[in-house]
């Protein structure tokens, strides 16, 4: 069960509401786009495609029968991977009065569990995208910090920092792609360093992990200053 690729099966079996047709390299949608449609491929062939570190990965190429899509459906989640028609492809968009029908003659507790995987996953291709993306290394060290959020100044730490960018640990999320102003308390200094960064990702507090919220975030604007001081704080 992944948003990448379904089992293939017979295509009879899917309660299709619609027809979409797509033309050779036409996008059916944009990795992080929001969306909760799912689609079983009729004719032609669809591919799955990441970028990670600005290039592109096919990840696999689904063939007649296969569905995709589920991931954003079931736990709500923007699209993790982008999809594009090879050749010319003719997909079904599968009844939501149906899926919504199914999805809901299930136990609270089992559609809770369903929506937990899904997040884990959708955290985990997070993870592994920005691990291979990054070029620096990343040291456990706890500094304090103070950024911004829409109301006011919030006062939080890191425990996972590098020259490319570090985690927050707080409650206060921004939202994916928002940038700030974070003020970053480096020891045995006397004024903070005042670094411009953008939000790569968030994740919620998660009981069930016993994971706290927090946001990845990556260094946009530093000074030569600035990272000169990081830099030899990150080596102590």
């Amino acid at each position: 069960m992944v948003e990448l690729a379904g089992s293939r099966k017979d295509i009879s079996m899917y309660p299709i509401a619609s027809e979409e047709t797509y033309k050779d390299g036409q996008i059916i949608f944009e990795e992080g786009s929001s969306g909760d449609w799912v689609y079983v491929v009729l004719s032609g062939s669809v591919e799955i495609s990441k970028t990670i570190g600005g290039r592109e990965f096919i990840i696999t190429v689904l063939e007649r029968g296969e569905i995709f899509g589920e991931l954003g459906y079931l736990g709500a989640v923007k699209r993790i991977a982008a999809a594009r028609a090879i050749g010319k492809t003719t997909l079904g968009v599968i009844d939501r009065t149906f899926m919504d029908q199914e999805f809901n003659k299930l136990s609270g507790y089992f559609r809770n569990i369903l929506v937990a995987l899904v997040k884990r996953f959708r955290d985990q291709i997070d993870r592994a995208s920005d691990f291979t993306s990054r070029r620096e290394p990343r040291v456990q060290k706890t500094l304090s910090l103070t950024f911004k959020d829409r109301q006011s100044f919030v006062s939080a730490y890191t425990g996972n920092v590098s020259k490319g960018g570090l985690f927050i640990s707080t409650q206060h999320l921004l939202k994916e792609g928002e940038r700030f102003l974070l003020e970053l308390q480096l020891p045995g200094l006397r004024d903070p360093i005042r670094v411009k960064c953008e939000v790569a990702w968030t994740r919620e507090q998660s009981d069930i992990e016993k994971r706290a919220s927090g946001m990845g975030v990556r260094f946009c604007d530093m000074t030569r200053k600035d990272i000169q001081l990081l830099d030899q704080y990150l080596q102590l």
